[in-house]
């Protein structure tokens, strides 16, 4: 699922991992919507941006982790400003890896694959 509240970066996220020959996806422009889907249907890998209103991205992990949604989620966050504060509730809530924006999509490619391979 690609969860971000900007079309731009929600069309390089989806470019990614249309290239990786993903083709069944979800994309959410907030963590809410998010949320309520991943609820409902579970997925291997969540991509999302940090900053976004209401649910911001390590409130969405959050929520998956203590809903129990699936422990086995991958999960990338995507901030233009990654804070130590940021890092180290990411890393409690076992978040696979931080990307700092702005990002090649090679970057966020190598990413996806390292952490779908340790799923």
């Amino acid at each position: 699922m690609v969860v971000d509240d900007m079309s731009t970066s929600r069309g390089i996220l989806t470019q990614c991992l249309d290239e990786l020959g993903v083709s069944n996806y979800m994309v959410e422009n907030n963590g809410q919507s998010a949320f309520q889907k991943l609820v409902a249907n579970p997925v291997h890998l969540v991509l999302s941006d940090y900053n976004m209103p209401g649910m911001d991205g390590l409130g969405l992990l959050k929520a998956l982790r203590e809903h129990r949604v699936t422990q086995r989620v991958g999960f990338i966050l995507v901030t233009g400003k990654p804070t130590p504060e940021i890092v180290e509730v990411g890393r409690r809530l076992a978040m696979n890896n931080i990307i700092r924006k702005p990002f090649t999509v090679a970057t966020m490619k190598q990413a996806i694959e390292q952490v779908v391979g340790r799923l």
